[in-house]
Protein backbone atom coordinates (compact mmCIF):
# COMPACT_ATOMS: atom_id res chain seq x y z
CA UNK A 1 0.00 0.00 0.00
CA UNK A 2 2.93 2.29 0.82
CA UNK A 3 4.25 1.92 -2.78
CA UNK A 4 0.88 2.88 -4.10
CA UNK A 5 0.97 5.78 -1.87
CA UNK A 6 4.48 7.00 -3.42
CA UNK A 7 3.70 6.38 -7.34
CA UNK A 8 0.23 8.40 -6.17
CA UNK A 9 2.04 11.12 -4.66
CA UNK A 10 4.24 11.17 -7.37
CA UNK A 11 1.98 11.76 -10.09
CA UNK A 12 0.12 14.11 -8.62
CA UNK A 13 3.69 16.21 -7.69
CA UNK A 14 4.35 15.74 -11.55
CA UNK A 15 0.70 17.19 -12.63
CA UNK A 16 0.79 19.84 -9.93
CA UNK A 17 4.54 20.63 -11.17
CA UNK A 18 2.86 20.74 -15.43
CA UNK A 19 0.06 22.52 -14.59
CA UNK A 20 3.05 25.31 -12.83
CA UNK A 21 5.00 25.41 -15.93
CA UNK A 22 2.23 25.47 -18.33
CA UNK A 23 1.43 28.35 -16.18
CA UNK A 24 4.45 30.47 -15.76
CA UNK A 25 4.91 30.08 -19.72
CA UNK A 26 1.40 31.64 -20.32
CA UNK A 27 2.05 34.37 -18.28
CA UNK A 28 5.59 34.67 -19.79
CA UNK A 29 3.97 34.81 -23.12
CA UNK A 30 1.79 37.36 -22.40
CA UNK A 31 4.15 39.71 -20.80
CA UNK A 32 6.64 39.52 -24.28
CA UNK A 33 3.40 40.02 -26.51
CA UNK A 34 4.08 44.02 -27.44
CA UNK A 35 0.80 45.76 -28.66
CA UNK A 36 0.72 46.11 -32.56
CA UNK A 37 -0.13 49.72 -33.56
CA UNK A 38 -3.80 49.40 -35.60
CA UNK A 39 -3.08 48.29 -39.18
CA UNK A 40 -3.34 50.93 -41.24
CA UNK A 41 -5.26 50.75 -44.58
CA UNK A 42 -3.28 50.39 -47.56
CA UNK A 43 -6.00 52.28 -50.15
CA UNK A 44 -4.80 54.60 -52.58
CA UNK A 45 -4.85 58.07 -51.59
CA UNK A 46 -7.94 60.03 -53.24
CA UNK A 47 -7.69 61.55 -56.37
CA UNK A 48 -6.80 65.23 -56.00
CA UNK A 49 -7.48 67.22 -58.82
CA UNK A 50 -5.51 69.87 -60.41
CA UNK A 51 -7.49 72.69 -60.05
CA UNK A 52 -6.64 74.14 -63.77
CA UNK A 53 -6.18 70.91 -65.99
CA UNK A 54 -9.83 70.06 -63.64
CA UNK A 55 -11.46 73.27 -64.69
CA UNK A 56 -10.60 72.44 -68.76
CA UNK A 57 -11.81 69.03 -68.67
CA UNK A 58 -15.24 70.31 -66.83
CA UNK A 59 -15.85 72.93 -69.80
CA UNK A 60 -14.64 70.18 -72.32
CA UNK A 61 -17.73 67.91 -71.82
CA UNK A 62 -19.47 70.92 -70.73
CA UNK A 63 -19.46 72.29 -74.43
CA UNK A 64 -19.42 68.16 -75.69
CA UNK A 65 -22.98 68.11 -74.23
CA UNK A 66 -24.30 71.32 -74.99
CA UNK A 67 -22.47 72.47 -78.22
CA UNK A 68 -21.33 69.27 -79.88
CA UNK A 69 -17.99 67.92 -80.76
CA UNK A 70 -16.93 71.06 -83.32
CA UNK A 71 -17.17 74.15 -80.36
CA UNK A 72 -15.78 71.19 -77.50
CA UNK A 73 -12.31 70.33 -79.66
CA UNK A 74 -11.89 74.30 -80.61
CA UNK A 75 -12.02 74.90 -77.18
CA UNK A 76 -9.72 72.15 -75.71
CA UNK A 77 -7.37 72.86 -78.67
CA UNK A 78 -7.46 76.63 -78.04
CA UNK A 79 -5.98 76.19 -74.53
CA UNK A 80 -2.70 75.66 -76.35
CA UNK A 81 -1.04 78.18 -79.05
CA UNK A 82 1.15 76.41 -80.40
CA UNK A 83 -1.52 73.59 -81.63
CA UNK A 84 -1.98 75.27 -85.27
CA UNK A 85 -2.39 72.80 -87.74
CA UNK A 86 -5.94 74.00 -88.59
CA UNK A 87 -6.51 71.18 -90.90
CA UNK A 88 -5.43 68.31 -88.63
CA UNK A 89 -8.06 69.76 -85.87
CA UNK A 90 -10.71 70.36 -88.51
CA UNK A 91 -10.17 66.27 -89.66
CA UNK A 92 -10.39 65.17 -85.97
CA UNK A 93 -12.95 66.81 -85.79
CA UNK A 94 -14.68 65.35 -88.52
CA UNK A 95 -13.50 61.64 -87.45
CA UNK A 96 -15.15 62.27 -83.69
CA UNK A 97 -18.41 63.69 -84.97
CA UNK A 98 -18.78 60.73 -87.27
CA UNK A 99 -17.85 58.34 -84.12
CA UNK A 100 -20.22 60.42 -82.06
CA UNK A 101 -23.21 60.28 -84.23
CA UNK A 102 -22.98 56.46 -84.44
CA UNK A 103 -22.65 55.63 -80.76
CA UNK A 104 -25.71 57.69 -80.33
CA UNK A 105 -26.45 60.50 -77.31
CA UNK A 106 -24.32 61.37 -74.48
CA UNK A 107 -25.23 60.29 -71.32
CA UNK A 108 -22.18 61.58 -69.42
CA UNK A 109 -18.80 60.26 -67.68
CA UNK A 110 -16.79 58.74 -65.69
CA UNK A 111 -12.75 59.36 -64.42
CA UNK A 112 -11.19 55.75 -65.18
CA UNK A 113 -7.97 57.53 -63.89
CA UNK A 114 -6.03 60.52 -63.51
CA UNK A 115 -2.37 60.95 -63.18
CA UNK A 116 0.50 63.48 -62.23
CA UNK A 117 3.36 63.01 -63.36
CA UNK A 118 4.38 66.06 -61.31
CA UNK A 119 2.95 69.66 -60.45
CA UNK A 120 3.45 70.58 -64.26
CA UNK A 121 1.94 67.83 -66.24
CA UNK A 122 -0.94 65.80 -65.53
CA UNK A 123 -2.99 63.26 -67.46
CA UNK A 124 -6.81 62.21 -67.36
CA UNK A 125 -8.36 59.10 -68.93
CA UNK A 126 -12.62 59.43 -68.65
CA UNK A 127 -15.22 56.94 -70.22
CA UNK A 128 -17.29 58.87 -72.01
CA UNK A 129 -20.86 57.08 -72.29
CA UNK A 130 -23.25 56.95 -74.62
CA UNK A 131 -26.57 55.44 -75.71
CA UNK A 132 -24.50 52.45 -77.70
CA UNK A 133 -21.54 52.13 -76.30
CA UNK A 134 -18.53 54.16 -74.63
CA UNK A 135 -15.90 56.25 -75.99
CA UNK A 136 -12.47 56.74 -73.94
CA UNK A 137 -11.28 60.25 -73.78
CA UNK A 138 -7.52 60.64 -72.67
CA UNK A 139 -6.17 64.36 -71.92
CA UNK A 140 -2.58 65.51 -71.33
CA UNK A 141 -2.34 68.98 -69.48
CA UNK A 142 1.07 70.62 -69.01
CA UNK A 143 1.62 73.94 -66.80
CA UNK A 144 4.78 75.84 -68.17
CA UNK A 145 4.26 78.80 -66.07
CA UNK A 146 1.20 79.51 -64.77
CA UNK A 147 -1.45 78.35 -66.87
CA UNK A 148 -2.88 75.05 -67.71
CA UNK A 149 -2.54 73.56 -71.96
CA UNK A 150 -3.65 70.67 -73.49
CA UNK A 151 0.02 68.92 -74.32
CA UNK A 152 -2.03 65.68 -75.81
CA UNK A 153 -5.88 64.61 -76.78
CA UNK A 154 -6.72 61.19 -77.54
CA UNK A 155 -10.18 59.45 -78.28
CA UNK A 156 -10.75 55.68 -79.22
CA UNK A 157 -13.63 53.16 -78.71
CA UNK A 158 -10.92 49.80 -77.62
CA UNK A 159 -11.79 49.42 -74.09
CA UNK A 160 -13.52 46.38 -74.55
CA UNK A 161 -10.07 44.95 -76.07
CA UNK A 162 -8.21 45.93 -73.22
CA UNK A 163 -10.40 44.40 -71.10
CA UNK A 164 -10.53 41.41 -72.46
CA UNK A 165 -6.77 41.18 -73.09
CA UNK A 166 -6.30 41.52 -69.58
CA UNK A 167 -8.80 38.78 -68.44
CA UNK A 168 -6.54 36.31 -70.02
CA UNK A 169 -4.13 34.06 -68.20
CA UNK A 170 -0.88 34.83 -69.42
CA UNK A 171 -2.09 36.65 -72.33
CA UNK A 172 -3.57 33.72 -74.24
CA UNK A 173 -6.82 32.76 -75.37
CA UNK A 174 -8.60 30.17 -73.87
Amino acid sequence: MKRLNTKHNLIRLLVTGILCCCAAFANAQDAAIVQKPAATATTKPPVVAVKGAADLVNTFFKKYKEEGTSAAVDYIFGTNKYFTNTAGITQLKAKLDSLRQGVGNYLGKDLIVQKNASNSLVFYSYLVKHEIQPIRFTFMFYKPQNDWVLYRFKYDDQMDAELEDAGKINNKHP
